[in-house]
């Protein structure tokens, strides 16, 4: 029956859908749209611009000898607290989101992250550029909380798929500015050298403020606070044009405010205690749960953010050497990301899922063997061949882990539980890479290439859990994941198959309160 429902939904979709023939590039207002999902894709830029630059700097003398020539567990720390107030924010992050709306929260993130970036860049000491990283993990949170389930919610049916994916593509477009910001100033001579990429993370930020101040609101969160018109509006404006005839209209707001009017009347509220209360919540769960803990436990979090070391391993250790590498890293990884990212509907969750999970483990089992034979060999050729099954293992990493890190947790979750939902994900993975970030770097230093088993492991168990556990989605709207997930249970309303009860109801609700207030 769920798979009849979804399929009868998706038909029904495509047949309100606008039929003139026009490229979506040719509309005024869905230009405006993918505007605002494309400034809102730059706010990812944060966390990649952290990592990119923090395995910069650590190749640069003048930056190791400011902050008193860092290794093992201080180094761990200095990376580790942009994560732990990153992942701490989380959670008054989706209390506010739900709470205030989704854009209340991204400017919230603004405030510290301009203070972060001022204290960061004139850092007079090492604590000084400590509690600055502290502070950019709070803004980081704030985006990263906020801006995905808005652009999940707003973009335009169709388009919604590959725009969210695309937000984790900023993640690249952070990592490959800061790499090329460090690799060019890595002669300064002078503080300049780490404080001029301190300063330019604030860069793509502001380029995002302009489409984040024109952005509407989530309409889902106005169904959720009984604001019914500002659901249609929304439709008529952003996605149908300000054509009041099309059916699009009447399908989305019937489908989104049915649909939440039903977990409305069916949980009074909800709690983080709601994600494990069902069998489709608990699948769910584990989903989210996972997908956090591989995106940091499939080796990336080691060339991420020790690169240098990793190098250092294999007998590369010019400074313009290893800042040059990790230049074009970046450079390959956004043009992958962005390759799976438009390719996420066409291809299949699944596809991506497993196809990565394959490269990656093949390509370090390759680097390890490598790594071994340099140890034993020193061999400079066997060293230097590292490099490019380096690059091989990213291709892999992001034709799922970049793009669906954030897009497959946000869509699977019905709308009282996404924040909380993406916010499991995110924080186990920020859990995750705060252990990597004390163990890699004194892995490192004691066991050097033996320690790259241990992601072997649990690629092979990311290989396992993928093909078992992560379904196809797509095809779907967010409103009818909940027929893969719950099956007869969903806590869904389709719109054809009522007669607008909820929208009705909801709608003389709010129209009394109005008159009264008036």
């Amino acid at each position: 029956m769920g798979a009849e429902a979804t399929h009868s939904l998706a038909s029904q979709l495509a047949s309100v859908l606008p039929s003139d023939g026009k490229p979506w590039y040719k509309k005024t207002h869905l230009l405006r749209l993918n505007y605002v999902i494309l400034s809102l894709c730059l706010l990812s830029s944060a966390n990649g611009y952290d990592g990119s630059m923090m395995g910069g700097l650590l190749a640069l003398p003048g930056w190791n000898e400011f902050m008193g020539m860092p290794t093992g567990g201080w180094l761990g720390f200095i990376n580790a607290i942009y994560w732990a107030l990153n992942g701490i924010s989380f959670f008054g992050a989706a209390w506010i989101s739900n709470k205030f709306g989704h854009k209340t929260g991204i400017y919230i993130g603004y405030v510290f992250l301009v203070t972060a970036t001022a204290l960061q860049t004139a850092a007079p000491n090492d604590a000084a550029f400590v509690a600055a990283r502290g502070l950019l993990g709070i803004a980081a949170g704030m985006f990263t909380a906020g801006a995905p389930l808005l652009i999940n919610e707003i973009a335009f049916p169709t388009h919604r798929p590959i725009a969210a994916s695309c937000f984790q593509c900023g993640f690249y477009l952070g990592s490959l500015i800061a790499a090329w910001v460090t690799f060019a100033t890595k002669d300064y001579g002078n503080s300049w050298d780490w404080r001029l990429p301190s300063l330019l993370q604030i860069l793509l930020p502001a380029l995002a403020l302009p489409g984040l101040i024109i952005a509407p609101e989530s309409p889902r969160w106005s169904a959720s606070v009984d604001r019914v018109e500002d659901v249609r509006q929304f439709v008529i404006k952003h996605h149908a044009g300000g054509d009041e005839s099309s059916p699009l209209i009447n399908f989305e707001t019937d489908e989104i405010v049915n649909t939440i009017k039903a977990e409305q009347q069916a949980h009074a509220s909800s709690s983080y205690l709601d994600l494990v209360k069902t069998k489709g919540n608990r699948w769910r769960l584990l989903i989210s749960i996972s997908l956090g803990f591989f995106s940091q436990w499939s080796g990336n979090g080691v060339v991420s953010y020790y690169l240098p070391l990793v190098l250092n391993t294999v007998g590369i250790t010019s400074v313009t050497h290893q800042t040059l590498i990790n230049a074009l890293l970046q450079v390959w990884n956004l043009f992958w990301a962005i390759a799976a990212a438009v390719s996420v509907e066409r291809l299949g969750r699944r596809v991506l899922f497993l196809s990565s999970a394959v490269i990656m483990l093949i390509s370090y089992i390759v680097v390890t063997g490598l790594s071994g034979s340099f140890a034993s060999s020193g061999n400079a050729a066997v060293g230097l061949a590292v490099v490019p099954f380096l690059f091989i293992f990213f291709l892999g990493y992001d034709l799922a882990l970049t793009p669906l890190i954030v897009a497959y947790p946000v869509e699977i979750w019905s709308y009282r539980l996404r924040s909380r939902g993406f916010s499991v994900t995110w924080i186990s993975g920020i859990l995750a890479g705060i252990f990597n970030m004390f163990v890699n770097p004194i892995a490192l230093e004691t066991i050097a290439w033996k320690y790259y088993f241990v992601y072997i492991v649990f690629l092979v168990a990311f290989l396992l859990l993928a093909y078992f556990c992560y379904p196809e989605t797509r095809g779907r709207t967010l409103e009818q994941m909940a027929f893969i997930f719950d099956g007869d249970d969903a806590e869904v309303i389709p719109a054809t198959k009522v007669e607008s009860v909820g929208a009705v109801e909801m709608a003389e609700s709010q129209r009394e309160k109005s008159d009264k207030s008036s």
